[in-house]
């Protein structure tokens, strides 16, 4: 700070001297009465110390800035920049550090000059409107003054706040009220607005339903005899909860009195979790009762053992088994139409055959009760209870004759292991009802033992082969009914023919032969059928055999029947047409072959095939099974001279005569057909087969008899011929079909 000694107008009285820091008047002290009175101070906020401590800074820099400024006013104008310098005295110096010298002279221009160049150079403020801003130094150090040290503020005591007691009393009541409010409207709820269902979900806590399973339906053949009926059985059942203490010691009762499970199987089942678990299905009522009276034995003997014990070390009885019906599917004539029949699950169900497609039928519905139980899941004898009885199952009754079914599949099965085949069907019906009376298979299967997936099948449905010659019968009848043939016409056979760049020639090699339509069915010739059928447009052949029902479902409804396969479309080449015209190039079932063969033997006329006769209900009222509509697919006239024609092949001369029966005018066809095997794609294998009907001139019942690839021999007549022989004769002589006295056609072969 510039020094203005020399300059200053004289010190009056009472004014402070140059060196004395004027004296700060001490505040009056307040009252004992104001600091009662006092009111508590509010706490200074962020924003107010912000913008005190700017006043103060601002006040300090005015303050600075005055004590630099020249001292022209009067001392009562300073008295604010004294007071502030009073704050912190500014140290008195002595004779050698003033300028002026000891006597206080006043200083020369040169000291002057001398003086304001050791002063550092001030920066100007930046502050728009307000004077440069000069650092304040101390007087005698020359080193920046330190600020004054900032006053503290006293914080106010603290004081505690009472609440409304009358805003608490209502809010506690407020909350009461919703609370109580609440509690209200749920009992209304409970007691007026739907006692009932809470009453429902209360009573199903304490009760257990219980499955009562419908006793299922049998399966009979035609006369009442059972093929497959249901047996009264239990099925034995544990809750872990109760048998785990025990499961090793009831185990050692189980396991040698049940088949199908061991000794490690039923521990595991009996300590697993949850209320219920199976032991064993379908065990028979003498094997439950033997095992009911060891567990009644064994009880015994713990109990009196427990007698002598204390509470505490008493062994716990066997309890935790249980039993429930589980009717047992028996087949009591064993191996009789097993395949047709099929078999039934662990289940209950039926896995193949018509108890598997008439399982809706014949496993009826099942009922239910309820029980109330105790916490254990027992139930409470006398207590309340409600049961829905169960609906059986229907009775299906076949068209099956057990007795000619049983003879058919040991004459099949004879036929098959004497020419060593791969398997055989034989299929005997009824003419005129299309109804089945045997459809026998081998091999075959006991469904009253295990069996494997593999057995599960029909072949007579199910398995399809080219049928071979047996397919001229339907050829000639469609030529015979459009017109291009009839039992005048001659043709003149040569021993091959050319199809598209292909030969083809008969069984039997042969020159050019003279032979009538009679001679080319006789004699089986493939030549002479395909030129007979070049006569034929394609589409209509074609329409002729969906008449006949190749390619099509033969309305059985049987699980896994195959309808066959024919060309698609109806714009064959000419060598598809030469080869389905005598049995090549489309594939059939056993039962579509019987099926077309029988409407030639119905006079022209097809009749859906038909396996159930009728449905018996509980109450034994008998509900027919209604078949296919019947159609005509060829004319009687048509039917007849293919009849004759077939006659021919049983006869002297024919390639069956093994399929004669004395007394009797028989009709057939021989067939012969090579078969597809799968492993190289290629023809190596064969199928022989007869199909034919009797008596010839009022046909009764037709027969067809197939063997798949037998390797002792090939022959058609030879084969199956003595096999079509013994199941025709035992079905004309079980329903006393007689002879009709007349004499056999003589109809030429050649000409």
């Amino acid at each position: 700070m510039t020094d203005r000694r020399g300059s200053e107008p004289p010190r009056r009285r009472g004014e402070p001297g140059r060196t004395t820091p004027p004296r700060k008047a001490s505040p009056r002290p307040s009252s004992a009465t104001e600091r009662t009175r006092a009111t508590p101070q509010r706490p200074e906020s962020t924003r107010e110390r912000l913008l005190r401590k700017a006043r103060e800074e601002a006040q300090r820099a005015a303050e600075d800035q005055g004590a630099r400024r020249p001292v022209r006013k009067a001392p009562e104008k300073k008295a604010p920049a004294k007071k502030a310098a009073a704050k912190k005295p500014i140290a008195r110096r002595g004779p050698a550090d003033d300028p002026r010298g000891a006597a206080g002279a006043p200083r020369t221009a040169a000291a002057k000059k001398a003086a304001a160049g050791q002063r550092r150079p001030v920066k100007k403020a930046a502050k728009k409107g307000s004077p440069p801003r000069k650092r304040v130094e101390d007087r005698r150090t020359q080193q920046p003054r330190k600020r004054p040290p900032r006053p503290k503020t006293r914080k106010p005591p603290r004081t505690l706040t009472l609440g409304r007691p009358t805003l608490r009393l209502r809010v506690t009541f407020g909350v009461m009220a919703f609370v109580l409010s609440l509690f209200a409207g749920r009992l209304v709820l409970l007691q007026g607005v739907d006692p009932d269902s809470y009453a429902l979900a209360a009573t199903r806590e304490n009760t257990k339903p219980f499955v009562l399973h419908a006793s299922r339906g049998a399966i009979l053949d035609r006369n009442g005899v059972p093929l497959s009926v249901s047996e009264d059985a239990v099925a034995i059942t544990a809750d872990p909860t109760q048998t785990k203490p025990v499961a090793q010691q009831l185990a050692r009762i189980l396991a040698p009195k049940l088949t199908g499970t061991t000794y490690g199987k039923l521990v595991t089942a009996m300590t697993g979790k949850g209320r219920f678990a199976y032991l064993a299905r379908q065990v028979s009522p003498q094997i439950w009762n033997g095992i009911e009276a060891e567990l009644k034995a064994k009880n015994a003997a713990i109990a009196q053992e427990n007698k002598s014990k204390p509470h505490d070390q008493q062994a716990p009885l066997l309890a935790g088994i249980y039993t429930e019906e589980d009717p047992i599917r028996s087949h009591p004539n064993g191996t009789i139409a097993a395949n047709v029949v099929g078999v039934v699950g662990a289940d209950g169900k039926g896995l193949a055959g018509l108890e598997y497609g008439m399982d809706d039928k014949l496993s009826g519905q099942d009922g239910k009760a309820m029980y109330e139980v105790d916490t254990k899941g027992n139930k409470i004898p006398n207590a309340n209870h409600t049961v829905q009885e169960p609906k059986p199952g229907l009775t299906a009754q076949l068209t099956l004759d057990a007795d000619l079914q049983w003879f058919a599949e040991k004459r099949i099965e004879q036929a098959v292991k004497q020419y060593k085949a791969t398997g055989g069907t034989v299929i005997t019906a009824d003419v005129r009802t299309g109804e089945i009376l045997a459809m026998a298979n081998y091999p075959t299967f006991d469904p009253n033992k295990p069996v494997k997936s593999s057995q599960l099948y029909n072949p007579a449905l199910e398995q399809v082969y080219e049928p071979g010659s047996v397919q001229k019968v339907v050829t000639m009848a469609a030529l015979a009914d459009a017109g291009y043939i009839d039992l005048n016409t001659k043709l003149k056979v040569p021993g091959s023919i050319e199809v598209q760049r292909r030969t083809v020639r008969d069984h039997f090699s042969h020159g050019t032969l003279d032979l009538t339509i009679a001679g080319v069915i006789a004699k089986s010739s493939n030549v002479g059928t395909i030129i007979a059928s070049r006569e034929m447009r394609i589409p209509q052949f074609v329409k002729y055999l969906k008449d006949f029902g190749f390619g099509e479902p033969t309305g059985l409804n049987f699980p896994g029947e195959s309808r066959g396969v024919m060309p698609p479309g109806d714009e064959w080449s000419e060598l598809t047409r030469s080869q389905v015209a005598f049995g090549q190039g489309l594939a059939v079932n056993a039962v579509q072959m019987t099926a077309a063969v029988n409407a030639v033997a119905n006079g022209g006329v097809y009749v859906p095939p038909k396996l159930v006769r009728n449905y018996v209900d509980e109450n034994g009222a008998v509900v027919p099974n209604p078949g296919g509509p019947a159609r005509r697919v060829v004319s009687e006239k048509a039917a007849k001279e293919v009849a004759t024609m077939m006659e021919a092949v049983t006869a002297k001369g024919g390639t069956a005569t093994q399929a004669a029966i004395d007394g009797y005018r028989v009709a057939g066809k021989t067939g012969t057909a090579q078969q597809v095997d799968s492993a190289c794609g290629c023809y190596r294998k064969w199928a022989t087969s007869f199909a034919g009907f009797a008596p010839a001139d009022n046909p009764r019942f037709v027969t067809y008899v197939v063997l798949q690839n037998p390797t002792n021999g090939r022959s058609g007549g030879g084969q199956g011929g003595p096999v079509f022989r013994d199941v025709m004769s035992y079905a004309l002589q079980k329903y006393v079909v007689p002879p009709t006295g007349a004499k056999q056609p003589v109809v030429p072969l050649e000409w």
